[in-house]
């Protein structure tokens, strides 16, 4: 039997060490800081350190984080009866998290979270919602486009088309005037977005109604889609631009905290207003936990329509827990502060999975 204490490892992706990669690769500079806002999460979690080691503590459990670079050498040397990964950002192309959970399954190391194969599933939006949408889950059917030309067109739409960056998230490369009206608008956008990142676009038909998030923190194994927690994120506009997401994380939410320029959305209770629609995404969810794989720690962004219809929009495996919303699930679901749910659900990990 080991001796060792069990141990948390949190995995993730500085956003300096992006930026610097990001530059070295050719990118200019200030598109290069926007890409790796996408990474403000480690920047933002960082303050909880202390806290986080101090619930493991409480726990049994020791606590290490560690930078993605100096993952390889640090998974060589653990336990596998007494180490526990968790990634917190994950990444195939622009950001690179996702080699973290396939580390871990080449060392042995049990982990928090989906399947790796998922990592890079969910980074990729067209590929994803094609996935998707073979899943008969309520997706909307997506064209392609790069730097101008039409790789998979889009549906026809009488709402018109909403544009977004297909390897990218944390809204970059998503401007006020990415909804489109026409084809050539579309086709614009992607080569704004291809000149700016180099990746390709999803056009998606525009779909009305509100945005809503679904997040879930399985704080024990056995924990079902009751524990999520589901709320329209009301931001004052149809939909989050990049401005509005640099605003809120990172060095540039700090400078926009002090500044008195920082807003954050308003969550409600899908439940409270749409009780139909929260039952549907509770079974979108659980399609999805069975179907794909889905565990442990996940979001969901979903458009809401008044008449109850639901689209799911896309899911993410590495949810912002350093966010406000997923800070504001943990106090809402589980009468927790986040150092102590992330604490809690690694503790009930080793519990349930003694070392031997």
């Amino acid at each position: 039997m080991s001796s060792r204490r069990p141990k948390l490892i949190l995995i993730y992706e500085p956003e300096k060490a992006c930026f610097d990669r990001l530059v070295a690769d050719g990118h200019v500079p200030a598109r290069a800081a926007e890409i790796a806002s996408y990474l403000a999460q480690s920047t933002d979690i960082a303050s909880e350190f202390d806290a986080l080691a101090a619930a493991c503590l409480t726990r049994g459990l020791s606590f290490a984080p560690v930078a993605l670079d100096g993952a390889a050498n640090v998974f060589t040397g653990e336990d596998p009866d007494t180490t526990l990964v968790w990634t917190l950002t994950d990444g195939v192309a622009y950001f690179r998290g996702g080699a973290a959970p396939a580390l871990a399954r080449l060392n042995g190391l049990k982990t928090i979270g989906a399947d790796d194969a998922l990592f890079a599933l969910c980074q990729d939006k067209f590929r994803s919602g094609a996935v998707l949408g073979a899943l008969c889950l309520p997706v909307p059917q997506s064209g392609l486009a790069r730097d101008g030309h039409w790789l998979v067109e889009p549906p026809a739409s009488p709402t018109g088309w909403f544009v977004k960056p297909n390897r990218l998230g944390a809204k970059i490369g998503i401007w006020p005037d990415s909804r489109s009206s026409d084809f050539g608008h579309a086709l614009e956008l992607s080569r704004r977005v291809f000149a700016a990142y180099r990746d390709d676009v999803v056009v998606q038909p525009y779909v009305t109604g509100r945005n809503a998030r679904a997040s879930f923190l399985g704080l024990r194994p056995d924990t079902g889609v009751e524990a999520l927690g589901i709320a329209f994120v009301d931001s004052g506009s149809d939909f989050q631009t990049m401005e509005d997401s640099l605003a809120l994380y990172g060095d540039t939410g700090e400078a926009a905290k002090a500044a008195g320029t920082y807003a954050e959305p308003v969550l409600l209770p899908v439940a409270a207003s749409q009780p139909r629609a929260d039952a549907t995404i509770r079974q979108i969810a659980q399609s999805l936990m069975t179907g794909l794989g889905l565990r442990d720690v996940f979001s969901m962004d979903f458009r809401v329509e008044a008449n109850d219809s639901v689209h799911l929009i896309e899911f993410e495996v590495c949810p912002g827990l350093a966010c406000f919303d997923f800070r504001a699930y943990c106090r809402t679901q589980w009468k927790m502060g986040l150092a102590d749910a992330m604490a809690e659900i690694a503790a009930n990990r080793f519990l349930a999975s003694p070392t031997g």
